[in-house]
């Protein structure tokens, strides 16, 4: 399986004409033995803004939100209770406020995780170190790692606990003829984003530290996942710790970590509405919070039309 070059609007130059990420994967001398000899991603400098589609890949900060650990507490200040605040700011009365008739501004005022919502887990999150290093928290990540090639490993198939295993990925990466690179950015479909706001949205598989380290050792950077944690549930975890005593069942996926340097994107959502596996693009850019484990990020998909 070859890698996949960062060109996704090939020029057919004997017909002048472009070829989609599906046409050249599938066109006459692409394939050997059934895979895909060159597959193509996607180049965004060479293409139009007006070629791209972007897909929303994340879940909302909402107030007591069922799909939090810790729900986020939101305070609403809508336009009339703002307005105490507009004409104190300018020593005016609201008959001054001309344009908006008395009415104030509208603000919210937050009590939330850096872990809430959609959002990247810095190094720092996992430990102190990581490879023998001070461990980067979320605003020294580099900004080249939140921006690159997506790809969708399908794991729908898994039941609620399951491990995902490196077997499972590289069958999964076999079945759609990608070969991963240095840089990409891996998003896990468990399916569990559909049960979000609801108690099942914990029911997950996850990664174990095997499979963790083996997607960092292939140069992935940021590994993403539609569920709440990238590891297995807390429950699942914590019953196999009971029933063996072996604290290396506990966090595994996390603790990795420690040995090997990566971020991870926790309750992504619309997986499924990517149309490919690959080609097409992933910005998922955290909010700068000063020496902070995480972020939140608005992930998106960018799609060629």
């Amino acid at each position: 399986m070859a890698r996949v070059e960062e060109n996704l609007t090939m020029n057919d130059t004997k017909k002048g004409r472009r070829r989609s990420p599906a046409a050249a994967a599938t066109a006459p001398g692409s394939l050997r033995g059934g895979r895909p000899l060159v597959a193509t991603s996607w180049d965004p400098g060479r293409t139009a803004l007006g070629a791209v589609r972007l897909i929303d890949l994340s879940v909302a900060i909402e107030h007591d939100a069922a799909g939090e650990l810790t729900p986020p507490k939101i305070e609403y200040v809508d336009h009339t209770a703002g307005a105490g605040q507009t004409t104190k700011a300018f020593g005016c009365q609201p008959g001054d406020l001309v344009y908006s008739r008395g009415r104030g501004w509208a603000v919210e005022n937050l009590a939330v995780s850096s872990h809430a919502g959609t959002h990247i887990d810095a190094p720092y999150h996992y430990g102190a170190t990581s490879a023998g290093k001070p461990a980067k928290r979320i605003d020294e990540v580099p900004l080249e790692w939140c921006f690159g090639p997506g790809v969708v490993i399908d794991m729908r198939y898994k039941e609620n606990g399951d491990l995902i295993s490196v077997e499972d990925l590289r069958l999964a990466l076999q079945k759609i003829g990608y070969r991963l690179g240095a840089g990409d950015i891996v998003l896990i479909h468990t399916g569990a984003s559909k049960r979000w706001g609801t108690k099942e949205y914990f029911h997950q598989p996850g990664l174990g530290r095997d499979s963790t380290l083996w997607l960092v050792e292939q140069g992935i950077h940021v590994i993403g996942i539609d569920a709440w944690t990238l590891d297995r549930p807390f429950s699942a975890m914590a019953a196999d710790f009971k029933g063996t005593g072996d604290g290396r069942l506990l966090w595994p996926a996390h603790f990795a970590g420690l040995t090997r340097e990566y971020c991870q994107i926790e309750k992504l959502t619309n997986l499924d509405q990517i149309p490919n596996p690959f080609g097409f693009y992933v910005s998922c850019l955290p909010v700068k919070i000063k020496r902070a484990s995480a972020g939140w990020c608005r992930a998106v998909a960018m799609v060629p039309r």
